[in-house]
Protein backbone atom coordinates (compact mmCIF):
# COMPACT_ATOMS: atom_id res chain seq x y z
CA UNK A 1 0.00 0.00 0.00
CA UNK A 2 1.37 3.24 -1.20
CA UNK A 3 1.13 6.19 1.34
CA UNK A 4 1.53 9.73 0.06
CA UNK A 5 1.90 12.78 2.58
CA UNK A 6 1.73 16.39 0.67
CA UNK A 7 3.55 18.84 3.17
CA UNK A 8 2.66 21.28 0.44
CA UNK A 9 -1.14 22.49 0.32
CA UNK A 10 -2.96 22.51 -3.31
CA UNK A 11 -4.52 24.95 -4.85
CA UNK A 12 -7.23 24.51 -6.90
CA UNK A 13 -6.83 24.93 -10.64
CA UNK A 14 -9.58 27.96 -10.43
CA UNK A 15 -7.69 29.52 -7.52
CA UNK A 16 -4.28 29.70 -8.79
CA UNK A 17 -4.46 32.54 -10.17
CA UNK A 18 -5.92 34.06 -7.21
CA UNK A 19 -2.91 33.11 -5.63
CA UNK A 20 -0.42 34.67 -7.78
CA UNK A 21 -2.88 37.82 -7.63
CA UNK A 22 -3.16 38.12 -3.79
CA UNK A 23 0.71 37.32 -3.46
CA UNK A 24 1.77 40.27 -6.17
CA UNK A 25 -0.87 42.70 -4.29
CA UNK A 26 1.00 41.92 -0.80
CA UNK A 27 4.79 42.15 -2.34
CA UNK A 28 3.78 45.12 -3.72
CA UNK A 29 2.25 47.01 -1.41
CA UNK A 30 5.16 45.91 1.38
CA UNK A 31 7.92 47.10 -1.10
CA UNK A 32 5.93 50.32 -2.06
CA UNK A 33 6.12 51.43 1.83
CA UNK A 34 8.99 51.09 2.09
CA UNK A 35 10.12 53.14 -1.12
CA UNK A 36 7.94 55.48 -0.33
CA UNK A 37 9.23 56.06 3.70
CA UNK A 38 12.89 55.98 2.22
CA UNK A 39 11.89 58.89 -0.42
CA UNK A 40 10.08 60.75 2.76
CA UNK A 41 13.75 60.28 4.78
CA UNK A 42 15.20 61.11 2.14
CA UNK A 43 17.20 57.54 2.22
CA UNK A 44 18.35 55.35 -0.73
CA UNK A 45 18.56 56.36 -4.37
CA UNK A 46 14.62 56.40 -5.02
CA UNK A 47 13.47 59.95 -5.82
CA UNK A 48 9.30 61.39 -6.60
CA UNK A 49 8.75 61.08 -10.29
CA UNK A 50 7.93 64.81 -11.75
CA UNK A 51 6.91 65.33 -14.95
CA UNK A 52 6.88 69.03 -15.85
CA UNK A 53 6.60 69.94 -12.38
CA UNK A 54 3.58 67.59 -12.07
CA UNK A 55 4.30 64.82 -9.34
CA UNK A 56 3.29 61.34 -10.71
CA UNK A 57 1.54 59.71 -8.11
CA UNK A 58 2.04 55.52 -8.27
CA UNK A 59 -1.59 55.20 -8.10
CA UNK A 60 -0.93 56.21 -11.84
CA UNK A 61 0.82 53.34 -12.42
CA UNK A 62 -1.15 51.10 -10.97
CA UNK A 63 -4.55 52.37 -13.13
CA UNK A 64 -2.37 51.32 -16.42
CA UNK A 65 -1.40 48.21 -14.80
CA UNK A 66 -5.12 47.24 -13.95
CA UNK A 67 -6.37 48.52 -17.46
CA UNK A 68 -3.77 47.03 -19.28
CA UNK A 69 -4.00 43.62 -17.77
CA UNK A 70 -7.72 43.66 -17.67
CA UNK A 71 -8.18 44.04 -21.29
CA UNK A 72 -5.90 41.60 -22.62
CA UNK A 73 -7.04 39.15 -19.78
CA UNK A 74 -10.64 39.70 -21.32
CA UNK A 75 -9.71 39.77 -24.94
CA UNK A 76 -7.04 36.89 -25.80
CA UNK A 77 -8.06 34.52 -22.24
CA UNK A 78 -4.53 33.60 -22.88
CA UNK A 79 -3.39 30.39 -20.80
CA UNK A 80 -0.81 29.49 -19.08
CA UNK A 81 1.87 30.98 -18.11
CA UNK A 82 0.67 34.02 -20.18
CA UNK A 83 -2.47 34.15 -17.57
CA UNK A 84 -0.15 34.07 -14.60
CA UNK A 85 1.70 37.06 -15.99
CA UNK A 86 -1.14 38.96 -15.93
CA UNK A 87 -2.95 38.16 -12.52
CA UNK A 88 0.60 39.00 -11.56
CA UNK A 89 0.94 42.67 -13.32
CA UNK A 90 -2.99 43.02 -12.07
CA UNK A 91 -2.41 42.74 -8.60
CA UNK A 92 0.48 44.93 -8.51
CA UNK A 93 -1.68 47.42 -10.30
CA UNK A 94 -4.21 47.11 -7.54
CA UNK A 95 -1.81 47.43 -5.04
CA UNK A 96 -0.24 50.76 -6.45
CA UNK A 97 -3.68 52.21 -7.05
CA UNK A 98 -5.31 51.04 -3.13
CA UNK A 99 -2.05 52.28 -1.46
CA UNK A 100 -3.36 55.55 -2.63
CA UNK A 101 -7.24 55.12 -2.03
CA UNK A 102 -7.48 58.33 0.67
CA UNK A 103 -5.80 60.57 -2.05
CA UNK A 104 -8.35 59.88 -4.73
CA UNK A 105 -11.18 59.75 -1.92
CA UNK A 106 -11.00 62.76 -1.11
CA UNK A 107 -8.52 64.33 -4.29
CA UNK A 108 -5.82 65.76 -1.66
CA UNK A 109 -2.16 64.38 -1.25
CA UNK A 110 -2.72 62.84 2.35
CA UNK A 111 -0.19 60.01 2.18
CA UNK A 112 1.54 60.63 5.47
CA UNK A 113 -1.82 62.21 7.34
CA UNK A 114 -4.39 60.90 9.85
CA UNK A 115 -6.68 60.71 6.38
CA UNK A 116 -3.62 58.46 5.07
CA UNK A 117 -4.63 55.40 7.30
CA UNK A 118 -7.74 54.59 4.95
CA UNK A 119 -5.24 53.74 2.11
CA UNK A 120 -4.07 50.69 4.54
CA UNK A 121 -7.24 50.06 5.81
CA UNK A 122 -8.45 49.82 2.05
CA UNK A 123 -4.71 47.64 1.13
CA UNK A 124 -5.49 45.19 4.50
CA UNK A 125 -9.24 44.46 3.49
CA UNK A 126 -8.78 44.24 0.07
CA UNK A 127 -6.19 41.33 1.28
CA UNK A 128 -8.51 39.97 3.55
CA UNK A 129 -10.75 39.31 1.14
CA UNK A 130 -7.97 38.16 -1.48
CA UNK A 131 -7.01 35.35 1.14
CA UNK A 132 -10.85 34.40 1.79
CA UNK A 133 -11.41 33.90 -1.76
CA UNK A 134 -8.12 31.28 -2.08
CA UNK A 135 -9.22 29.14 0.75
CA UNK A 136 -12.28 28.91 -1.45
CA UNK A 137 -14.86 30.96 0.24
CA UNK A 138 -17.86 32.37 -1.73
CA UNK A 139 -20.44 34.51 -0.55
CA UNK A 140 -22.37 34.09 -3.31
CA UNK A 141 -22.34 29.81 -3.22
CA UNK A 142 -24.86 28.21 -5.66
CA UNK A 143 -23.95 24.80 -5.32
CA UNK A 144 -26.91 23.88 -3.54
CA UNK A 145 -29.05 26.10 -5.74
CA UNK A 146 -32.05 24.06 -7.54
CA UNK A 147 -35.41 24.25 -6.08
CA UNK A 148 -34.29 26.03 -3.09
CA UNK A 149 -32.76 29.07 -5.52
CA UNK A 150 -35.09 31.95 -3.83
CA UNK A 151 -34.37 30.62 -0.19
CA UNK A 152 -30.59 30.87 -1.19
CA UNK A 153 -30.79 33.95 -2.85
CA UNK A 154 -32.76 35.45 0.24
CA UNK A 155 -29.86 34.29 2.79
CA UNK A 156 -27.46 35.81 0.86
CA UNK A 157 -28.98 39.38 0.62
CA UNK A 158 -29.63 39.02 4.38
CA UNK A 159 -26.21 38.19 5.16
CA UNK A 160 -24.90 40.78 3.03
CA UNK A 161 -27.48 43.11 5.22
CA UNK A 162 -25.90 42.36 7.96
CA UNK A 163 -22.52 42.87 6.88
CA UNK A 164 -23.39 46.70 5.95
CA UNK A 165 -24.85 47.34 9.68
CA UNK A 166 -21.28 46.02 10.88
CA UNK A 167 -19.50 47.95 8.47
CA UNK A 168 -21.83 50.83 9.41
CA UNK A 169 -21.10 50.50 12.76
CA UNK A 170 -17.31 51.12 12.06
CA UNK A 171 -16.60 47.31 12.08
CA UNK A 172 -14.94 47.36 8.85
CA UNK A 173 -13.21 43.55 9.27
CA UNK A 174 -15.77 42.12 11.04
CA UNK A 175 -17.95 43.59 8.11
CA UNK A 176 -16.07 42.01 5.99
CA UNK A 177 -15.09 38.65 7.03
CA UNK A 178 -19.11 38.75 7.90
CA UNK A 179 -19.73 38.86 3.94
CA UNK A 180 -17.91 35.16 3.86
CA UNK A 181 -19.09 34.35 7.46
CA UNK A 182 -22.44 34.60 8.34
CA UNK A 183 -22.34 34.49 11.74
CA UNK A 184 -19.79 37.11 11.82
CA UNK A 185 -22.10 39.57 10.37
CA UNK A 186 -24.78 38.82 12.71
CA UNK A 187 -22.03 38.96 15.59
CA UNK A 188 -20.77 42.50 14.29
CA UNK A 189 -24.46 43.99 14.07
CA UNK A 190 -25.47 43.51 17.67
CA UNK A 191 -22.06 45.11 19.08
CA UNK A 192 -21.72 48.41 20.35
CA UNK A 193 -20.78 51.02 17.23
CA UNK A 194 -17.22 52.82 17.25
CA UNK A 195 -18.34 56.49 18.55
CA UNK A 196 -17.73 58.16 15.29
CA UNK A 197 -18.88 55.78 12.91
CA UNK A 198 -22.29 56.31 10.71
CA UNK A 199 -24.39 54.77 12.93
CA UNK A 200 -22.92 56.54 16.05
CA UNK A 201 -23.82 59.97 14.21
CA UNK A 202 -26.68 58.86 13.23
CA UNK A 203 -27.90 56.62 16.05
CA UNK A 204 -26.74 57.72 19.29
CA UNK A 205 -28.06 61.20 20.58
CA UNK A 206 -25.24 62.93 22.51
CA UNK A 207 -25.90 62.70 26.29
CA UNK A 208 -27.46 59.24 25.73
CA UNK A 209 -26.22 55.71 27.19
CA UNK A 210 -25.11 54.30 24.07
CA UNK A 211 -22.86 56.94 23.43
CA UNK A 212 -21.30 57.29 27.10
CA UNK A 213 -20.94 53.25 26.36
CA UNK A 214 -19.21 53.60 23.49
CA UNK A 215 -17.31 56.29 24.42
CA UNK A 216 -15.70 54.29 27.34
CA UNK A 217 -15.37 51.49 25.20
CA UNK A 218 -13.66 53.09 22.62
CA UNK A 219 -11.81 56.54 24.31
CA UNK A 220 -10.10 59.09 22.17
CA UNK A 221 -6.41 57.69 21.03
CA UNK A 222 -7.15 54.06 21.63
CA UNK A 223 -5.17 51.51 19.62
CA UNK A 224 -6.89 47.75 18.67
CA UNK A 225 -4.55 45.04 17.51
CA UNK A 226 -5.63 46.39 13.62
CA UNK A 227 -5.23 50.16 14.31
CA UNK A 228 -1.62 49.33 15.89
CA UNK A 229 -0.76 47.48 12.52
CA UNK A 230 -1.95 50.40 10.78
CA UNK A 231 -0.40 53.01 12.30
CA UNK A 232 3.04 50.63 11.89
CA UNK A 233 2.24 51.26 8.37
CA UNK A 234 1.02 54.96 7.83
CA UNK A 235 3.17 56.71 10.49
CA UNK A 236 5.62 58.97 8.64
CA UNK A 237 8.99 58.82 9.08
CA UNK A 238 10.92 60.81 10.97
CA UNK A 239 12.98 63.74 9.01
CA UNK A 240 15.78 63.34 7.91
CA UNK A 241 18.41 65.34 10.71
CA UNK A 242 20.67 68.17 8.78
CA UNK A 243 23.78 68.44 9.54
CA UNK A 244 25.40 71.88 10.04
CA UNK A 245 28.59 71.15 8.32
CA UNK A 246 27.09 69.29 5.38
CA UNK A 247 27.44 72.03 1.71
CA UNK A 248 24.05 73.50 0.54
CA UNK A 249 21.69 71.39 -1.68
CA UNK A 250 21.00 72.76 -5.05
CA UNK A 251 17.45 71.50 -6.29
CA UNK A 252 17.04 72.90 -9.73
CA UNK A 253 17.97 76.13 -8.37
CA UNK A 254 19.85 79.00 -6.44
CA UNK A 255 21.89 76.69 -3.62
CA UNK A 256 19.22 76.87 -0.74
CA UNK A 257 21.51 77.12 2.65
CA UNK A 258 20.88 75.03 5.90
CA UNK A 259 19.24 75.93 8.88
CA UNK A 260 21.31 76.08 11.27
CA UNK A 261 24.31 78.23 9.07
CA UNK A 262 24.89 81.49 9.79
CA UNK A 263 24.48 83.80 6.82
CA UNK A 264 28.40 85.44 6.66
CA UNK A 265 26.96 88.73 4.75
CA UNK A 266 24.77 89.25 8.15
CA UNK A 267 26.00 88.86 11.52
CA UNK A 268 23.75 87.29 13.95
CA UNK A 269 21.00 86.49 11.52
CA UNK A 270 20.27 82.58 9.92
CA UNK A 271 19.53 82.65 6.05
CA UNK A 272 18.11 85.68 6.01
CA UNK A 273 16.30 85.10 9.25
CA UNK A 274 15.92 88.62 11.48
CA UNK A 275 17.82 88.60 15.07
CA UNK A 276 15.53 85.89 17.31
CA UNK A 277 14.99 83.26 14.93
CA UNK A 278 11.99 85.32 13.13
CA UNK A 279 11.89 84.90 9.62
CA UNK A 280 12.62 87.95 7.46
CA UNK A 281 9.80 87.40 5.06
CA UNK A 282 6.97 89.25 6.05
Amino acid sequence: MDITIDLVPTIGEGRALVAWLLASFVVTFVVTRVITRMIASGRGPFRDTTIGGVHIHHQVYGIFMMIGAGTLMFTYRPEAPWAEVLAVVFGAGASLTLDEFALWLRLDDVYWAEEGRRSVDAVMMAAVVGGLLLIGSNPLNDADAGTGAPLVALNIAINLVFAALAILKGRNILGLLGVFIPVVALVATCRLARPHSFWARRRYKPGSRKLERSLRRFPPGRLNRWDKVVDWLARPPAPPRIDPAAPPVVEFGPAVAHADAPDPATPGTVDGAAPGGQSGKG
